[in-house]
């Protein structure tokens, strides 16, 4: 897929990730001029309206959301069978990995990385998203020490009959 355009704009430059539901790729907005993330639902899944649902959710759900801690949503879009979602594009790791090179994380810095997540999630669930699948997969390190939540992949948008 590295090289193909979607939305008209949308180059996909290099995947940065491989996930159950979905692949994301680097990419370059040609409109805006700036890196973007692209999640693209992987092909195998697109002729199941139930994962097409939820690929939909996640984008719908976090579009709404617009928090320093959480990755924000720019774009949702359909091209031919490749249904994908343009999302903040953060340079960094996952804490998974952040964790694994570091080893060993102070008490101050863990206080500062669990804050920033609680915040994220209580934005969330003030809006009625409940994230569902909170782990270190999902959080994502910026290179200035910021956290960023993402993959509301499972996301369940919450309304007053809806109990978690």
């Amino acid at each position: 897929m590295t090289g193909k355009v979607l939305g008209n704009r949308y180059i996909l430059l290099e995947k940065i990730g491989d996930g159950g539901m979905a692949l994301v790729y680097k990419a370059r907005c040609q409109l805006l001029n700036r890196y973007v993330a692209v999640k693209i639902l992987r092909p195998e899944y697109i002729q199941d309206e139930e994962f097409v649902k939820k690929f939909k959710r996640e984008s719908l759900a976090v579009a709404s959301l617009s928090h320093p801690n959480i990755v924000s949503i720019y774009d949702v879009g359909q091209e031919d069978d490749i249904y994908y979602i343009v999302m903040e594009y953060v340079k960094g790791c996952t804490l998974k990995e952040y964790i694994k090179e570091k080893g060993k994380i102070g008490y101050v810095e863990t206080l500062n990385i669990v804050r920033q997540i609680a915040l994220a999630l209580e934005h969330a669930h003030k809006n009625g998203v409940i994230h569902r699948d909170i782990k270190p997969h999902n959080i994502l390190m910026t290179e200035d020490g910021n956290v960023k939540v993402t993959d509301f992949g499972i996301a369940r948008a919450t309304s007053s009959t809806t109990v978690t």
